[in-house]
């Protein structure tokens, strides 16, 4: 589906900018990747992704398949002196042009909700992930209290519309946890957790065992949120 970039940035560099230094700080806390490569899929503007250059040493490659949001991302990357630790790359998560085991943290915010082939997108996100590699997918505010107030400020945009909150309500329910263990099965993937509560939101998150046998579980690990 092709969207006005521009359109979008307006609104995830202005409404949206308290969530990303959150949702860095939720991701580094969980995973503990602070050096190496990143790869942030469906990048946007590379808001996420600035957000983990500026606050790691992580060195970010930018991936998304619109051109308009890569050029938006290039404008991030220099916006944040960040031209020497980060890159742009084009392109699907069903197809990442990147080697085997060259990717130490891939992240992915709001983009995962998109996705037509979930099953390859995973498996290609779990090739690209290094020995001790991580993932974290999936789509949040950050907070409950920056979720409910851009819930309503996107209501009073859209002249009282609940139309984005049944959205949020959609993509963050029990049926994409269904959808993501699903594909994840299909997939082959056993080591990963499934984080769902209202203060985090729904999050993916997968990791590469260095030894391969050694899985701690092959159920998720659901977290409800009342």
């Amino acid at each position: 589906m092709e969207i006005d970039a521009e359109k979008y940035d307006r609104i995830a560099s202005t409404l949206f900018a308290p969530v990303y230094p959150l949702i860095a700080d939720q991701i580094i806390s969980q995973t503990g990747v602070t050096r190496g490569i990143c790869l942030d899929v469906g990048c946007g503007g590379g808001y996420l992704g600035a957000e983990l250059a500026r606050t790691t040493e992580l060195f970010v490659r930018f991936f998304d398949r619109s051109s308009e949001m890569l050029a938006i991302a290039c404008r991030t990357i220099a916006q944040n002196g960040l031209r020497d630790r980060a890159d742009t790359l084009r392109g699907d998560v069903t197809a990442i042009d990147l080697p085997d085991s060259s990717v130490n943290l891939v992240v992915s915010r709001g983009s995962v909700f998109s996705w037509e082939d979930l099953t390859k997108a995973f498996r290609e996100i779990h090739r690209v992930l290094a020995p001790d590699g991580w993932a974290y997918i999936g789509g949040g505010f950050g907070s409950r209290k920056l979720k409910e107030s851009i819930e309503r400020e996107m209501s009073s945009r859209n002249q009282g519309s609940d139309q984005f909150r049944n959205k949020v309500r959609r993509n963050l329910g029990a049926e994409t946890i269904t959808r993501f263990e699903t594909a994840l099965q299909a997939a082959g993937i056993v080591s990963f957790s499934i984080l769902h509560n209202d203060d985090i939101g729904l999050w993916l998150v997968m990791r590469k065992f260095v030894h391969p046998g050694i899985i701690p579980s092959n159920r998720a690990s659901n977290t409800q949120g009342g």
